[in-house]
């Protein structure tokens, strides 16, 4: 076992090695072009989301909420819930509190999983409809 573990790491050691080439004009140039780059694409993102929700002060919340938090939501509750599906039936098996603590985990996940898949329709909902 201890060869194993030692091989699989000599052999990434080996493949992570790399060699970089770089100019500091090629790195200033990237830096330049990147940064514009980002500049860019945020400015053209607040003027979608200003068109999409009609306000400028709403753009921000709009961006974060569908950009950030309903993709990453998905993986993230779905480690949670394989977490507590290993408390509720591998370690609960022994003990009962380990039992209702992945009980609890999984409810909170996929009710919080729920939620951040519902959130975009939901400040839509409010701030395009319900504001005067």
């Amino acid at each position: 076992m201890k060869k194993t573990i030692a091989i699989v790491l000599i052999v990434l050691c080996i493949l992570s090695i790399n060699t970089v080439f770089a100019t500091n004009n090629t790195i200033e140039e990237t830096t330049q072009n990147g940064v514009l780059e980002v500049k860019d694409d945020m400015e053209q993102k607040k003027q979608e989301y200003t068109e999409k929700y009609g306000d400028e002060a709403y753009w921000f919340a709009g961006y974060v909420i569908e950009e950030i938090v309903q993709p990453y939501s998905i993986p993230l509750c779905f480690l949670g819930i394989a977490v507590g599906l290993v408390f509720q039936y591998v370690m609960g098996t022994r003990r009962m509190d380990y039992k209702h603590r992945g009980f609890g985990l999984v409810i909170a996940f996929v009710t919080i999983l729920v939620i951040c898949q519902l959130l975009p329709f939901i400040y839509a909902l409010v701030v395009t409809g319900w504001r005067g």
